[in-house]
């Protein structure tokens, strides 16, 4: 066997790897109990598939990979970002919600 060969037989192992962590990530943002890990989760999905697409890079040669993983990063640090901003204003608007029926609530009482 070739030193080639075993790179080969290593990223292939690496890609089913992390193909299996991401499915764990997946599963976690579906299933995750709080709004936080599911960002946390998507963020790392975002990290697992640049990694992956570095191995794949380097099992095939290209080097336009790179640059397309590079392009990925950027989008999903946007996505997080806007994740993160989206719950934000939803947190946000529950609790001038829940603030308001509290005041509903005590006028009600004081009348």
């Amino acid at each position: 066997m070739e030193l080639a060969d075993l790179y080969h037989i290593v990223y292939i192992g690496i890609l089913v790897f992390m193909t299996v962590l991401l499915f764990a990530c997946l599963l976690r943002a579906v299933l995750g109990p709080k709004v936080a890990d599911r960002v946390v989760a998507v963020n790392m999905m975002g990290t697992m598939v640049m990694v992956m697409i570095a191995v794949f890079a380097l099992l095939l040669g290209e080097g336009y990979l790179a640059d397309i993983c590079l392009i990925y990063a950027m989008i999903s640090f946007l996505a997080v970002v806007v994740l993160t901003k989206v719950y934000t204003g939803v947190y946000l608007a529950n609790k001038q919600n829940r603030r308001e029926d509290g005041s509903k609530r005590e006028e009600k009482q004081d009348a």
